[in-house]
């Protein structure tokens, strides 16, 4: 038997402002900047990564800004929507008065497979939910930014469900159960749940079967991949030789220093990445000035001079500033 997924690790997105994605990430949803590096494929593109107060595995929101991209759309054979997980119903009616004092578009809460939830966008139209933990079981939340400017009982703790739209539901399903492992456990017409491992708000997928829009195109404000966590690098090596025993392509191991992955495009335009728990990204700074300085792994490190001339910088410092929770 192979060591199987333990829920959702982190997303992937694109944003055409890294300075207004750390503007709205800090100061609106109160997530904290764990680690400011650059993508180690495109050294010129900033890499930022939102957690929650540690940087735990299965909390963060990363995003590049790839210079000149243009804007993406939204459509079916994509992963359209990230999801946050907060403690509780009450918690998304604070929520609902933040958005609308801030004026980020929102939905209002809804209800969804039985599960408060609420939806929301940002400047880039980037897609996200708010998810109620109210009755949740399953995967343990992470911890909230203790210094961040949302009141601890109504902050963020970590990744919620993930929303796909697939043309072809079948095939995707299948690849689900049959190689992923993942469980479909409630269906509301074109839409299915389903979950992985331990199941619960960290470990679930909303899986829309859409045929009838266009089919989406990547740019900023779209996911370029979501990944999913695995124990340590022998579950990948596992994983790697399953994906390929299934006629799937892969990257192969590839170390991101901060964890060890694996790459898979398991349906069109959905690529998903398996990513160990550790290393963690309190390896090169400490806890008190996470995300402050520009970090770059060990082989980027005789690089740093270019790298810094390549990305402006930004002031991500937030150690020196005390936040008002409000």
């Amino acid at each position: 038997m192979i060591n199987g997924l333990k829920g959702i690790h982190h997303v992937t997105a694109i944003t055409s402002s890294a300075e207004k994605n750390y503007e709205f990430f800090t100061y609106v949803l109160g997530m904290r900047l764990v680690k400011k590096t650059v993508n180690q494929d495109d050294i010129q593109t900033y890499h930022l990564f939102f957690a929650d107060d540690t940087g735990s595995p299965g909390t963060d929101m990363t995003f590049f800004d790839f210079p000149g991209i243009p804007k993406g759309s939204h459509g079916t054979n994509e992963i359209f929507r990230t999801g946050f997980r907060v403690p509780s119903d009450n918690a998304l009616a604070y929520w609902v008065d933040r958005f609308d004092r801030l004026n980020v578009k929102h939905d209002g809460v809804k209800d969804q497979f039985g599960t408060k939830t609420l939806s929301f966008v940002d400047f880039d139209e980037q897609q996200y939910q708010l998810v109620s933990d109210e009755n949740n079981n399953g995967v343990e939340p992470g911890t909230p930014w203790q210094k961040g400017p949302i009141p601890l009982e109504y902050a963020i703790t970590g990744l919620g469900p993930l929303h796909i739209r697939v043309a072809n539901f079948d095939f995707f399903k299948e690849v689900l159960e049959k190689v992923l492992l993942f469980k479909a456990i409630a269906q509301d017409g074109d839409t299915h749940l389903f979950e992985v491992g331990e199941g619960g708000n960290g470990a679930r997928l909303v899986v829309e079967h859409n045929d009838t829009l266009p089919q989406a195109q990547q740019g900023f404000g779209t996911v370029h991949h979501a990944a999913f966590r695995v124990k340590d690098r022998s579950v990948i090596d596992e994983w790697d030789a399953r994906l390929k025993g299934f006629g799937f392509n892969t990257s192969g191991h590839v170390d991101r220093y901060f964890f060890e992955s694996l790459y898979a495009r398991v349906a069109p335009q959905i690529l998903f990445e398996f990513a160990t728990d550790g290393p963690g990204f309190m390896g090169d700074e400490p806890y008190e000035t996470l995300g402050e300085k520009l970090s770059l792994p060990p082989f980027l490190e005789p690089k740093r001079e270019q790298i810094e001339k390549l990305v402006r910088p930004i002031d991500t410092v937030r150690s020196t500033k005390e936040f008002k929770k409000e």
